[in-house]
């Protein structure tokens, strides 16, 4: 028999075989699915930066409203004052406490856990408000100032970009200027449209106050000064002295003991010895903190140079935080509440962007001038800006003398 034909589509040749298959690599996805817990939800810096952007979101709706349930709760007097001087001690000490509870993490752990152990903190607080808190009665035809928003948010930022890409890149860049530009346009149309809308999302007459005004602007600078502190403390910490991040989260620990013994005992001052005495004399004693520590040198010791100044700074911003924020929300009416508490807490965390862009801006200046090798420079840097963070609060004490009134209250006014 002749050779069986086969249908030319289906003859195969050497040359037409197809080659072996190669051993499969895992794919992205199989090794996202492999990777640890903490590794899957944060895989990208893009994707890091639109977490931290909807958190900040979630604090400013949060934030402000936790101040005003303070305000509309408790009665004016001294049992606001104790609520308030508990609420400031509280978030003021929180923030050198997560300097602590970072260093843990970070060492024992990964740095991603001081992101992640904020999730059964607020499931916990979500949980437990309702039993706690009570509703506030609702403004009936509210309407949300997104033109105010986005104007007020963009001229914040452009302005914080502009200082940070001065530290590297000198005031004459051509993005320093043109951000400058942008954050004076923004600014100025965000005032604009807050003077025009009906129900603006920054009341400008909670100003009209000089008291109130006064605070506001306190707020601005003494959380400028504290963020710097921070800042070049963890520096000169971490990169001079070569703490861990565990060693350096506990050197914080005088700082966050200062400003919550202070906080708790500001109410007492307060009812004592007027509101301008209670925050003037912690202005005082926080910026003699700020200038001990500007006196450090690459061998300094901790116990000798750092632990008494840390301490002093901590019990003079306790006897700050809780003065200022009677002062601003004191003859509030609870309409209003939310909208001073709000903007009371954003001067806070503008201030602190603003005054640490600004303040590494003066180290980078201070670094190039002095032109010392290595850590010299460095520490050298770090002096003059903390000089810098204790004249904000000295324009603060020059700005609470101004103040009408001998107790410097607004309900005076």
């Amino acid at each position: 028999m002749g050779a069986q034909r086969v249908h030319p589509r289906l003859r195969r040749t050497d040359a037409h075989r197809r080659p072996a298959r190669r051993p499969r690599r895992p794919s992205p996805r199989t090794h996202h699915r492999r990777a640890p817990l903490h590794r899957r939800l944060a895989d990208s810096s893009s994707l890091l930066l639109v977490a931290r952007t909807a958190q900040g979101v979630g604090a400013a709706l949060a934030a402000p409203s936790t101040l005003a349930l303070v305000t509309t709760t408790f009665a004016a007097g001294p049992e606001r004052d104790r609520a308030l001087g508990l609420f400031t001690g509280v978030a003021a000490a929180g923030s050198a406490i997560g300097m602590i509870l970072g260093g843990v993490l970070t060492d024992v752990g990964s740095w991603r856990w001081t992101l992640f152990i904020n999730v059964p903190v607020g499931l916990a607080v979500v949980a437990l408000a309702p039993f706690a808190i009570r509703e506030t009665p609702r403004i009936r035809g509210a309407r949300f100032d997104i033109g105010g928003a986005l104007t007020g948010t963009s001229g914040v930022t452009a302005l914080v970009y502009a200082f940070i890409r001065a530290a590297d890149h000198g005031w004459g860049d051509a993005q320093v200027t043109w951000s400058f530009v942008a954050a004076t346009v923004l600014l100025g149309t965000f005032l604009a449209v807050e003077r025009r809308v009906r129900q603006p999302v920054v009341p400008l007459d909670l100003f009209a106050v000089r008291n109130r005004a006064i605070a506001f602007i306190g707020m601005l600078l003494v959380p400028a000064a504290m963020f710097g502190v921070f800042y070049f403390d963890t520096q000169y910490f971490q990169l001079v002295r070569d703490y861990s991040p565990l060693r350096t989260g506990l050197a914080f620990l005088p700082l966050a003991v200062g400003i919550f013994a202070s906080s708790m005992l500001a109410a007492r001052a307060l009812a004592r010895h007027g509101l301008r005495r209670t925050a003037g004399g912690g202005l005082v004693l926080a910026a003699a903190g700020i200038l001990l520590q500007s006196m450090l040198s690459t061998d300094s010791g901790y116990w000798t140079a750092l632990f008494g100044p840390l301490l002093i700074n901590g019990l003079g911003l306790g006897f700050v935080f809780m003065p200022l924020s009677v002062l601003i929300l004191t003859s509030v009416t609870p309409d209003r509440a939310g909208a001073a508490s709000g903007l009371m807490q954003t001067m806070q965390q503008v201030g602190g962007a603003l005054g640490l862009s600004a303040l590494v801006t003066v180290y980078g200046a201070a670094v190039r001038a002095a032109d010392l090798p290595g850590p010299d420079g460095m520490v050298e840097g770090y002096a003059t800006g903390l000089l810098a963070g204790a004249g904000f609060l000295a324009l603060t004490l020059i700005l609470l003398l101004a103040t009408r009134t001998a107790d410097a209250s607004p309900a005076g006014e």
